[in-house]
């Protein structure tokens, strides 16, 4: 991936992508196509056709999707299997079409079986019935693997497909309904410790445990596998933290300040019991995390801190405005 390429990551106003963003940049890549605000809408086919005619990237990191956690996932199954789809659909045909060199889509850890041998491997993929708490987004990210896939066999496409462990990281989606569980236990822990609440509920047992990578570490490994990784089997982008959930929320608590106690609802789903990946061939490559949890989990509550801030900020500008 030369240093004057023309690079496109599809999604730049999400966490990853905008850590993509900020990797190229600090890699020296001086041809990066960055104006997220005029970034089509990628379920429009016309005005993907239109971007891509425009602009011809010779490279396209796809960090494009609607996604969030459990709660949202059974509050928007139909747009996440829906806009999902037109998504990859859209996205990975022009970038065909229009010439792309290589494509690295991003799939999600949720596409492996519920009951997948742990650490999962790629093998796993489509042998067994998928978590029904997140089944209709996975179901969209499976088709988006199997999308690079045919393109690959049936045009020779240089697609590749990576799997993310749980990302996290500022620029997170903090929302109070959308949001994955560090970042909406960071929202309710510091709600909690600003209102003074005796303690916080959390859904399910807090024994599941989830394997987490910082976004920047992450962002680095997509560009480390779009230089290096050629295989049409995709690969695990994984060796970040190992927590259960209880864990995750005193780490959080710590991070917060939030002196109140912790309560697990046991009547709200877990999700899937175990998910970490096997990121053997990525290591033996010889890519590294680099960035310890502590810190950060530090720079996400940072990072949920200047959001509230500039929210805020905004809010006040606009009563003001509104007000003349």
């Amino acid at each position: 991936m030369e240093k004057d390429a023309k690079i496109y990551v599809a999604g730049g106003r999400t966490m990853i992508g905008a850590a993509i963003l900020r990797q190229l940049e600090q890699q020296g890549h001086t041809n990066i196509i960055r104006r997220p605000g005029e970034e089509p809408d990628w379920t429009d086919a016309h005005a993907v056709d239109a971007f891509f005619s425009r602009t011809t990237p010779d490279y396209v990191f796809m960090a494009a999707e609607k996604s969030g956690g459990i709660q949202a996932n059974q509050k928007y199954p139909a747009e996440f299997i829906h806009d999902n789809l037109l998504t990859e659909c859209h996205v990975i045909h022009n970038a065909y079409r229009h010439g792309a060199k290589k494509l690295l889509y991003l799939a999600s850890s949720c596409s492996y079986p519920k009951h997948s041998p742990q650490p999962m491997r790629v093998e796993s993929l489509m042998t067994g019935p998928l978590e029904p708490t997140n089944e209709a987004y996975a179901v969209a990210k499976i088709a988006g693997i199997q999308l690079c896939r045919a393109y690959r066999q049936q045009y020779g496409a240089n697609f590749i497909v990576g799997i993310p462990a749980n990302a996290f990281g500022p620029g997170d989606d903090y929302s109070p309904e959308d949001s994955h569980v560090i970042a909406a236990l960071i929202r309710r822990m510091h709600e909690a410790k600003i209102s003074g609440a005796a303690s916080v509920e959390i859904w399910g047992s807090g024994t599941p445990r989830r394997e987490f990578v910082f976004a920047d570490d992450l962002a680095d490994a997509t560009l480390f596998v779009m230089r290096e990784y050629e295989d049409p089997q995709p690969i695990n982008l994984g060796g970040g933290s190992d927590l259960s959930i209880k864990e995750l929320a005193e780490q959080i608590r710590e991070v917060v300040g939030f002196p109140g106690e912790l309560r697990f609802d046991t009547s709200k789903p877990d999700g899937m019991p175990l998910k970490s990946l096997d990121s053997g061939p990525l290591r033996a490559m010889g890519w590294r995390a680099k960035t310890p949890f502590r810190p950060a989990l530090s720079a996400t509550y940072e990072g949920f801190l200047q959001t509230e801030s500039a929210v805020t900020t905004f809010s006040k500008k606009r009563g003001r405005d509104d007000a003349r």
